[in-house]
């Protein structure tokens, strides 16, 4: 069993990855950093996890021998230092999404890990769901024919007082469900961006939209006169989809983002029209399941860390595009891009057991 550390008990962590962790059958947690004493010693006895630390005590933790990975979801602006310290006491890093704030924080995790010789990798859970691999083998098998056109929905109504809408998080939409648009159209054209701009939206008189903006609106060129767009808002309805629109043909995804949906997937290319239903799994007993076979084989994650830089440049220049009103070259990131295939996919048993405070 691969013992792990979860660094942040909230939402994510009480939602997604405490509850998947025992289905994995290789993964364990082992221990609990949190700054709420009573609310962990509360999911500590849920989850029968023994050691229950303030962050005060992290840096002991990680030196000792009673855990081999971390699962890192604090604020977004604290990933790098977590990660940084966690890889150079010797322990694998699972990290939560955007992996940093900047690109030096993401260089120097990356530089940690390998100097350390330990694991790091991003929470790309949708690399090991079925429908999401489904089709982009689909796309490659060139049943649309070549795609030309990606477009995306991603929005729901947040809560007041979530973290999301806190700007020193590095909060927003772009920042939290953006990324997903942007690594699906990513894998979709199997290439990087070479420009982005955008518009964004602040509602007036919703006390929620004071420090970060409610929607943004995004469009990315890719080589070969290929276009990707989205739009993700934290204050319209639920929806969460991307279409593909190829030479001969269209791919829609709807659901596609989120783990508490099954995905489903339409395909209509020349002369046939197929749906398929996919089996509801967990996406984060999924995540961590492979993390951990990767760290017991001494073999490398399917997203490798590469990955999550180069999404991290991409938003980075959308944020410049909406500063300056201009559209914004993207920083290139080169890396050897892996396929995601249908042995990454992983079929983790979806659990109702789970605490939240």
């Amino acid at each position: 069993m691969i013992r792990y550390a979860v660094v942040g008990a909230g939402w994510i962590s009480q939602e997604a990855f405490m509850p998947a962790a025992a289905h994995t059958g290789n993964s364990v947690i082992n221990a609990l950093v949190s700054g709420n004493p009573s609310g962990a010693q509360k999911l500590a006895k849920f989850y029968g996890i023994d050691t229950v630390i303030g962050y005060e005590g992290y840096d002991q933790l990680i030196k000792g021998d009673s855990v081999d990975a971390v699962y890192i979801a604090v604020p977004n602006p604290l990933h790098a230092s977590y990660a940084i310290r966690a890889l150079q006491a010797g322990k694998h890093v699972l990290v939560e999404k955007p992996m940093a704030t900047s690109v030096e924080d993401a260089e120097a995790m990356i530089a940690a890990a390998k100097e350390a010789g330990v694991l790091l990798s991003t929470c790309y859970r949708l690399h090991h769901e079925a429908g999401t691999i489904a089709a982009l083998e689909a796309i490659r098998e060139g049943r649309i024919g070549d795609p030309r056109h990606f477009f995306a929905t991603f929005s729901f109504q947040s809560s007041a007082g979530n973290h999301r809408l806190d700007s020193k998080n590095w909060g927003g939409p772009l920042q939290d469900i953006g990324i997903y648009c942007v690594n699906a159209a990513r894998h979709v054209f199997e290439d990087e961006p070479l420009e982005a701009s955008a518009m964004t939206t602040r509602r007036t008189g919703d006390p929620r939209f004071t420090d970060i903006d409610d929607s943004i609106a995004v469009t990315l060129r890719f080589p070969g006169e290929r276009v990707a767009q989205f739009y993700c808002s934290f204050g319209a309805g639920p929806i969460d989809m991307f279409r593909v629109l190829g030479s001969e043909g269209d791919l829609t995804m709807e659901p596609s983002f989120r783990f508490e949906t099954p995905t489903r997937m339409v395909v209509n290319s020349k002369n046939s029209s197929e749906t398929m239903q996919f089996r509801h799994c967990d996406h984060f007993g999924g995540l961590i399941q492979h993390f951990s076979e990767c760290i017991q084989k001494g073999s490398s994650p399917a997203s490798s860390v590469e990955e999550g830089v180069a999404d991290l440049k991409v938003l980075l220049a959308i944020e410049e595009a909406v500063r300056t009103g201009t559209t914004v070259r993207v920083v290139p990131t080169s890396f050897s891009r892996r396929r995601l295939t249908l042995d990454d996919v992983r079929a983790v048993p979806r659990t109702e057991r789970r605490l939240l405070l």
